[in-house]
C-alpha cells in the first residue's frame, strides 16, 4: 500500500482513539442507548444537502448544460475527494475533471467553486452575526465569549483577506509575475500560467454578473444545506441526553473543522477530533462529549468516505484521485 493511503488510514485510526480514549467504559453504552431513527434521520439530512449542493451547481453552471442526477454525482465525489485528500486540495480538482466532462471549462469549473466557497463563507459571516446576537440576549460564560471571540476575529480576518485580494488583484498578478521572474520561471511558461489566471478571473467575473435571482437561489440553497449540516452536533447531543443551545454547538464546529483544515490532514482527520473534545469536554462532560463526537463525525465525515468511495471511483477513476494526493503530497 502507498504512503499516501496509509497517511488516510492513520488519520482515520488516530480520530477513532480519540473520542475511545476520552469516553472511557462508559461510551459504549452511550452509543449504544442513542435512538437510531435519530441517526438515520440525520443521515438523511447529510443526503438532502448533497441534493440542495447539487442544485447550487446546476444554477451556476447552466441547468440545460448539467442534469440533477449528475450534478448530485459531482458533489457527492468532490465531498469525497475533499475528506480523503491532505487539506481537502482534491475537492476543486475532482469538481473542475468531472465537469469537464459536461463540456465545462477547466476556468469556468474552478471560478464555480470559488464561488461556492464564497457562498459558504458569506453563510458563516451571517451565521455568526445571529450567533452573536444570541449571545448578547442570553447569560455568557467566559469559555464561551472566549471562542465566540476567537471565532468571529478569524472569521472577519478572512473576509478582510479577501477583499483585499479582490480589491488588489491586478498588482497582485504583478507581483506573482515578478516573484516567479526571479525564481527563473521562462517566459513562455510565465504566459501560460498568466492566460490561465485571466481565463479564471474572467469566469469568475462572469459567475457574478449571472442574474441577481439565481445568486439569491444560490445563497438561499447553501444556507440550507449549512444549517442542516450543522444541526448534526445538536442533534446528537440531543439524543444522547444533553442540552445545549445550537449557537454554541456551531462555534464548536466552525472551530473544529477549521483546525482540521489547518492540519492539513485528510478531512482533518485527529485533529478535528481533539478540537472538538476540547471544547466539547468543559460543556457536556467526557463521556457525553465522547459519544457526540463519534457520532457528529460519523454522520458527517465517515459517512462521505462511505457513500463517495464508489460514486467516485466510478466517475472519475483510482488514477485522479492518486494523481490528486501526489500532486499534492509533491
Amino acid at each position: 500500500m502507498s504512503g499516501r493511503w496509509w497517511l488516510l488510514f492513520g488519520a482515520l485510526l488516530v480520530a477513532v482513539l480519540i473520542p475511545l480514549l476520552l469516553g472511557g467504559s462508559g461510551l459504549f453504552e452511550r452509543l449504544v442507548s442513542f435512538p437510531l431513527w435519530l441517526l438515520l434521520g440525520m443521515l438523511g439530512m447529510i443526503m438532502l444537502g448533497w441534493y440542495l449542493n447539487a442544485w447550487r451547481l446546476r444554477l451556476l453552471v447552466g441547468r440545460r448544460r448539467l442534469g440533477q442526477g449528475r450534478a448530485l454525482g459531482v458533489v457527492i465525489a468532490t465531498e469525497f475527494a475533499i475528506c480523503a485528500t491532505p487539506g481537502g486540495a482534491g475537492g476543486p480538482l475532482t469538481m473542475m475533471a468531472l465537469l469537464l466532462r459536461q463540456d465545462v471549462t477547466p476556468a469556468k469549473g474552478t471560478a464555480t467553486f470559488a464561488v461556492e466557497q464564497l457562498a459558504d463563507l458569506l453563510f458563516f459571516a451571517c451565521a455568526l452575526v445571529g450567533v452573536l446576537i444570541y449571545a448578547v440576549t442570553h447569560s455568557l460564560n467566559a469559555y464561551i465569549a472566549s471562542l465566540l471571540g476567537f471565532s468571529a476575529a478569524l472569521l472577519i480576518g478572512l473576509m478582510v483577506l479577501l477583499a483585499l485580494l479582490g480589491r488588489f488583484h491586478r498588482q497582485v498578478f504583478l507581483l506573482n509575475g515578478w516573484l516567479v521572474g526571479r525564481l527563473g520561471m521562462k517566459s513562455a511558461r510565465k504566459r501560460y500560467w498568466a492566460r490561465k489566471v485571466l481565463s479564471f478571473r474572467n469566469a469568475l467575473l462572469e459567475c457574478f454578473r449571472l442574474p441577481r435571482a439565481i445568486l439569491l437561489g444560490v445563497f438561499i440553497l447553501t444556507t440550507l444545506h449549512w444549517l442542516l449540516r450543522y444541526s448534526v452536533l445538536y442533534l446528537t447531543l440531543q439524543g444522547l441526553g444533553s442540552q445545549l443551545a445550537w449557537a454554541w454547538t456551531f462555534i464548536v464546529q466552525l472551530l473544529a473543522l477549521t483546525a482540521g483544515q489547518l492540519s492539513l490532514l485528510p478531512g482533518g482527520a485527529g485533529s478535528a477530533e481533539l478540537a472538538s473534545a476540547a471544547l466539547l469536554t468543559p460543556l457536556v462532560g467526557k463521556s457525553t462529549a465522547a459519544a457526540a463526537i463519534l457520532i457528529w463525525r460519523f454522520v458527517t465525515y465517515y459517512f462521505y468516505l462511505i457513500a463517495g468511495a464508489p460514486l467516485f471511483l466510478h466517475l472519475a477513476g483510482r488514477p485522479l484521485f492518486n494523481r490528486l494526493v501526489k500532486a499534492r503530497n509533491g
